[in-house]
Parts: structure tokens; sequence; C-alpha cells
């Protein structure tokens, strides 16, 4: 009588070890002997992958943690994990200088959760993307212009947040930079000798720019220009190297827990 039911365990066993090893693979629906619901199974994925991405985002690895918050937005889009990790991707490719890709993101998300608590901060990330593409002042400009706008929209919009401060700070330095680039064009005028193209360009920058730090140089060199005295020698004397300065960054520390499913 041992022996018999010893076989029948196993034989058992067996059946349902073989049972176990038909089922379909990868198969979302199936359920283990209803062991569960079938919204648990799908959603422990999602919590699974954001948990993997936020360890790799905590520690900079930001290449290994997109790849994370790109499957959950991929497999589970209507998760409630899918608000922070598309959020997360956007900071991703923001940290790795992919300014164009995380604006992208940053618009998708504005755009799938308007009223998200987040809102703020996600409008800082946009303005600061522009930001960071300015360059140099002999170059496009768009970055700066692009920068003034978002950063004003940021300041109408949520003007308590705690990055309004610093938004008004980013506002005049992307202004400045303006500034800089029509005096530059400036300096291009006076090599090739088009003055009356250096004049009607200094007006124009006094008249727009009046709180800018070079309108006291610009007035002078107006000034010498109407009164038919051009500058011939150490042109570069009225043209100071413009460097953006380095700003203090708000922290973003506590954005995870702002982020809440719509």
């Amino acid at each position: 009588m041992f022996i018999s039911n010893n076989f029948l365990f196993r034989t058992r066993f067996l059946l349902f070890f073989c049972a176990l090893l038909i089922l379909p693979a990868g198969c979302g629906e199936v359920k283990f002997f209803g062991l569960g619901d079938e919204e648990a199974d799908l959603e422990a994925p999602a919590k699974e992958l954001l948990i993997n991405g936020m360890d790799e985002y905590q520690v900079g690895k930001y290449h290994m943690a997109v790849k994370y918050f790109d499957k959950i937005l991929d497999l589970y889009p209507f998760s409630p994990e899918a608000p922070l990790a598309g959020l997360k991707a956007a900071d991703c490719h923001y940290y790795m200088k992919r300014y164009p890709e995380a604006l992208l993101l940053y618009d998708e998300f504005e755009e799938r959760h308007p009223t998200n608590q987040a809102m703020a901060y996600v409008m800082y990330q946009k303005a600061m993307c522009s930001y960071n593409q300015m360059d140099r002042v002999d170059r496009d400009v768009t970055g700066a212009v692009n920068a003034i706008q978002d950063f004003s929209r940021l300041v109408r919009a949520f003007p308590g947040s705690p990055y309004t401060e610093e938004a008004k700070v980013r506002i005049k330095t992307a202004r400045e930079f303006l500034v800089h680039h029509e005096y530059f064009v400036v300096r291009f005028y006076l090599r090739t000798k088009k003055y009356d193209q250096a004049k009607a360009r200094l007006k124009y920058l006094i008249a727009n720019y009046p709180e800018s730090v070079i309108v006291p140089k610009a007035r002078e060199l107006l000034a010498r220009l109407e009164s038919g005295k051009p500058p011939k020698l150490n042109i570069s004397s009225y043209f100071p190297d413009f460097k953006l300065p380095k700003l203090h960054l708000f922290s973003k520390e506590g954005v995870e827990e702002e982020v809440i499913t719509e």
C-alpha cells in the first residue's frame, strides 16, 4: 500500500509539472490556479520595472534607468506607474544632455497629465532644455528665445512655485544672451564699415533691452558713430566677452512624490 500511494503521489506531481511546462509562455492572461487576479498579475511587473528603474536612476545610471521606464510606457501605458515612468524617462534624457529628446517627453507628459501636481517642475525642465542649448552669442539664439518663453509661462502659471525665483533670474540671463548676440552683430558691421546698420542695431538694442549691462557701452559706441568718429583700432575693447553665469539649481528631491495618478 505504501508503494502504491508513493507511486500515485509521484504520478500526480509529474502530471502537475508537465502541465506547467505546456502552458503558453509569455501569455499575459495566464492565471495559476486562481492565485491572484488579472489586475495584480499585470501590475506587478510594472511596479518591479519602476523599482529597478529608480534604483538605476538614483545612482546616475540614466542610460540603464531609461530602459526600464520606456518598457513601462510600452507595456503598461495605463498603469499607475506610467506617469512617473514618463517623467523619469524625460529626466534621464535631460541628465544625459539629450535635450531635444527630453523636451519631447516633457511635452508628452504635459499633454497626457495636464493637472498633475508636478506640472511646475515639468515646465521648469522644459525651459531648462532650451536654456541648456544656449551656446555662444555668435550662434543660433533659438534656445534663448524658447527659454524666455517657457520660463515666463512657468512664472505666470505658478507664481508661488519653488522654481519661480530661479526662472526669473534665468529669464534675465537669457535676455542678456540675446542682447550680446545683437551686440555681436554690431561688431561685424563695424569691421565691415557698415556704420548705418551698426547704428540701427545699437538703437534697437538700447530701446528693447534698457536694463542690460551692455547698454552703457552701446550708448558710448552709438555716440561715436553718430559723431562720425567710428572706432578704427581696439574695436574689441567695446565688446567684452559674455559667459553664462553658473546659477544655483533648486533641488529636485521629492518630485517623485509630487507625481500622482489621475
